[in-house]
């Protein structure tokens, strides 16, 4: 009985064990085929995340390909307000009272914020002409053009513009890095501890602080330009001549400038004469009296030439 209850319990004790191993086994494939699940999941979602971000990324890539040049943060402004335009004007205006006319357009001038930069006046009558450069803010320029050309009869315009955005860009560039290489001399200036050393940086400074300010000079001219328009009127009055004339060629013109150039020099060869006439009559006449009488003092008499005797005649002999 004993030996059969010993039986027992060893059958017993093996089946405990091969049942927990095989729950132990089935737990084990559990937990390995919902970690494999899982990674699954991720690799899903990871893989169905990642889509969108790559269409997104070739989407922007096509916004970025279709968007046009200059539309990125750091380029320049290209619009029309923001560049530096220099505008002249060359205008000419017949009008009946060209004084007048002048105040005037010197009162638009000032009106609109700018000045006189030049008054010429020619005559007093009918054929005056009054020579003007006004200088304008360049935002007022058309206004001020348009409101000169009803001062009385327009005869012609031109207007000129001259971009010079990208000359105003490089010169800020060089006068930024000129700055910086000034500041760099100075500092070795400090720090020369030799005669040699100083003198050398001391010329090299006095070299790169001038083209500093030559630089910086040219930047503050072309910004009065592109501040200030430059408009030059002609006031006419109504006798003043409005057609230059016409070069012309041919026989005829020719010998009207060579008729021309004779007279002219007639013109000055008698001007001389007449200014030297006076001097000629006052000591001329006199000079011309003084010689003759010394010419008949130093006539010498005339000599009678003495009567000589005519050589003698040979004689001649008679034949035997």
């Amino acid at each position: 009985m004993t030996t059969m209850g010993a039986g027992m319990d060893g059958q017993a004790g093996r089946r405990r064990s091969a049942l927990l191993a095989t729950t132990a086994l089935a737990a084990a494939l559990a937990l390995t085929g919902c970690g494999a699940g899982d990674s699954g999941a991720q690799d899903s979602a990871g893989s169905a995340a990642e889509a969108p971000a790559a269409k997104g990324g070739d989407a922007n890539r096509d916004a970025a390909a279709g968007a046009p040049e200059g539309a990125g943060a750091g380029a320049p402004d290209l619009r029309v307000d923001q560049r530096a335009i220099i505008y002249t004007g060359t205008m000419r205006v017949q009008v009946d009272d060209v004084d007048s006319a002048a105040r005037a357009a010197t009162a638009m001038t000032t009106r609109a914020g700018g000045f006189v930069g030049g008054d010429q006046r020619h005559s007093a009558d009918a054929d005056a002409v009054a020579e003007l450069e006004l200088r304008v803010p360049a935002a007022k320029f058309t206004d001020v053009v348009e409101e000169i050309a009803k001062l009385g009869r327009q005869q012609s315009r031109e207007i000129d513009t001259q971009d010079v955005t990208e000359e105003t860009v490089d010169l800020d560039a060089r006068i930024t890095s000129q700055r910086a290489r000034v500041e760099s001399a100075r500092r070795l200036l400090a720090r020369a501890t030799s005669i040699t050393d100083l003198v050398s940086l001391e010329n090299e400074l006095g070299r790169r602080e001038a083209d500093l300010a030559a630089l910086e000079a040219k930047k503050r001219r072309l910004a009065d330009l592109t501040a200030l328009s430059t408009i030059t009127v002609s006031l006419a009055g109504p006798a003043a001549k409005t057609t230059e004339e016409k070069d012309e060629t041919g026989f005829l013109t020719g010998l009207k400038g060579g008729w021309k150039a004779f007279v002219v020099s007639m013109t000055v060869l008698l001007t001389v004469l007449g200014a030297l006439l006076p001097f000629l009559v006052a000591l001329g006449v006199p000079l011309a009296v003084l010689l003759v009488v010394l010419r008949r003092r130093r006539k010498p008499p005339a000599l009678v030439a003495p009567v000589s005797a005519p050589p003698p005649v040979p004689a001649t002999r008679s034949a035997p």
